[in-house]
Order: C-alpha cells, then sequence, then structure tokens
C-alpha cells in the first residue's frame, strides 16, 4: 500500500513540474516559417508597349567596278595604293606597248611630226576605294587584263535578311535607324528590294541607304529594330511574370496585405524588354506584385518586404 502511494506522488510531482517548465511549453510550440524577403511594383497602365523586331544589317557594297589594261605592255606608273579613295576619271595606272619599249625615242628622232609615245593611262571606272591592286611597276599585263577593283560608293548601303512577313512592314517604314556597334546610329531609308527569297531562310535581301558612309568598313555588322505592332493597356515589370515548365500558363505573385502574396493567373500580351502587358486577370493599378524573390513561392506564401 505504500509503494503505491508513493508511486501516484511521484506522478502527480512529475506532471506538475513539466507543466511548470518554460522549456517543456516551448519545445512543443512549432517553429515559425522564416518569411521570404521580396520586392513589389505597382501595375503600371500609361506604358507604351512596342513589339520590336531587330535583324542584323551587313555594309556591303553592291556594285564593284574593274580598271582593266587598255592596251598590252608593261606598267610604267602606278599612282594608287590598297585602300586609297578615289574619284571617278583618276589615273591610276600608266602603260607602255612593247613596241615602244623596243624602239624607244627612235621614231621620234627620225620624225619629230609623229609624236609616237607608245604610252597610254589607265583611269578609275568609279568614285569609291581602291580593294584590290593585282600588278605592280614592271609588269607585263595583257590587254583588257584587270589591273584594279574599286567599290562603287554609290552602291553602298547596309543589306538586311528580311523574313517575307515582315517585308511589307519594313517597305512601309518612311524612316529607319542603324545602330553600329560603336554605339552611334545612323538614318537609313529602304533603297532596293531584291526580286528573290531565299529558298532555305525564306528572307528578302533588303539594301538600306545611309548617309555619310565614308568611314564606315565595308562587312561591318549593325542592328536595324523596328515595330512590329504598338499597345496600351496594364503592364508589369517582366521579373514580376511566372510562367511553369511548358511556357503554357503565367501568373504573378500579388500581395494581398503586407505579409501575404498570393498566386494570380493572367494573360500574357505584347512583351518587351522591361515589361509585360497584361491582357486579363485579377490585377489593377492598385495592386502590388512581386518583382524579386517570387520565384519557387506557394500561394498564399508568407513574405517581408525590403525596405529601400
Amino acid at each position: 500500500m505504500k509503494q503505491l502511494f508513493y508511486l501516484i506522488l511521484v506522478s502527480i510531482l512529475t506532471f506538475s513540474c513539466k507543466k511548470n517548465d518554460p522549456g517543456a511549453s516551448e519545445e512543443a510550440k512549432p517553429a515559425a516559417k522564416p518569411k521570404t524577403e521580396v520586392s513589389v511594383a505597382y501595375p503600371s497602365d500609361t506604358i507604351q508597349l512596342n513589339n520590336d523586331i531587330t535583324l542584323n544589317a551587313t555594309a556591303t557594297y553592291l556594285l564593284k567596278s574593274d580598271a582593266k589594261a587598255n592596251s598590252t605592255g608593261y606598267i610604267t606608273n602606278m599612282t594608287v595604293r590598297l585602300g586609297d579613295r578615289i574619284s571617278r576619271g583618276s589615273v591610276l595606272f600608266g602603260l607602255q606597248t612593247k613596241e615602244a619599249r623596243a624602239l624607244g625615242n627612235t621614231i621620234n628622232q627620225l620624225d619629230k611630226s609623229f609624236r609616237f609615245s607608245g604610252t597610254t593611262t589607265v583611269v578609275s571606272p568609279a568614285t569609291g576605294y581602291v580593294v584590290m591592286l593585282n600588278h605592280q611597276i614592271g609588269d607585263y599585263v595583257q590587254d583588257g587584263e584587270i589591273l584594279a577593283t574599286i567599290t562603287d560608293a554609290s552602291s553602298f548601303g547596309f543589306v538586311v535578311d528580311v523574313p517575307y512577313e515582315y517585308l511589307q512592314l519594313i517597305k512601309n517604314k518612311n524612316s529607319l535607324s542603324v545602330k553600329l556597334p560603336d554605339g552611334n546610329s545612323l538614318p537609313a531609308k529602304v533603297a532596293k528590294v531584291m526580286p528573290s527569297v531565299d529558298a532555305i531562310s525564306q528572307t528578302v535581301k533588303v539594301l538600306l541607304q545611309v548617309p555619310n558612309s565614308n568611314s564606315i568598313p565595308e562587312n561591318l555588322i549593325g542592328t536595324v529594330t523596328f515595330s512590329k505592332s504598338t499597345a496600351y493597356g496594364l503592364s508589369v515589370p517582366k521579373m514580376a511574370v511566372l510562367s511553369d515548365e511548358t511556357q503554357s500558363s503565367f501568373w504573378v505573385m500579388k500581395m494581398t496585405n503586407d505579409t501575404t502574396a498570393v498566386k494570380t493567373p493572367v494573360e500574357k500580351g505584347i512583351e518587351t524588354d522591361r515589361f509585360i502587358q497584361i491582357k486579363s486577370g485579377n490585377l489593377t493599378t492598385k495592386d502590388r506584385v512581386i518583382t524579386s524573390g517570387n520565384f519557387g513561392l506557394d500561394d498564399t506564401a508568407a513574405v517581408k518586404i525590403k525596405t529601400p
């Protein structure tokens, strides 16, 4: 009987100690879930959204002219070097026929009125740059042989391979801009459209003329950007829109209060490098959407807004 009494007393004391032990109650409470720090922004309905198309544009000369020997003989004079800019009609080479070199001034000494020289000059057929020199002083050349190649400055422009579905768009643009790799931009306009389509890529070559092209080297690659469509409407920062793996459904995390974010499905419209148009969804300009820290958040997630 005494043993039973002692056992009951020990049980009562043990229960009383656990009840009064603050450490035990702390262990019984579940750990609070940490809140994710996020940044937020308000949707806007005043931003103009342009659906832009950017294509590469290559600097080129469509025409190149050849300076040819106008007689058979030796090159005795050369006034140009590779890379020189020359004008149409400028003297490039001096030629002396084989016969003139053999006879020398013998004929003129016999009859001064004959005025035989046996020398001719070759002039530039176009205004542009010398891009190829095939001979040098002392070479023997045949009549009609190509001595040099000169670019035709009037044929310079940027060639753009335009997908056929965008051809009419770029033709209707009164003014375009070619952005160069150094950050400068040149105004441009459509000069020619080639009458053929590439069989594989289904693109059309379009020549854009630009002013002040003297300092632009051939084969320089720039970019041309033109707008496919323009829209106004509710838009959010691009980082606010999330999607599934198949890119078939989209949503934003909208703040319901200062500590809770809910998953809000949306339908996308035009997308730029900074903003995405929201065509439909439970959003207004007074709502706050999460722009960073939103990846992987569950519906009704506990969050903490970062202080600026």
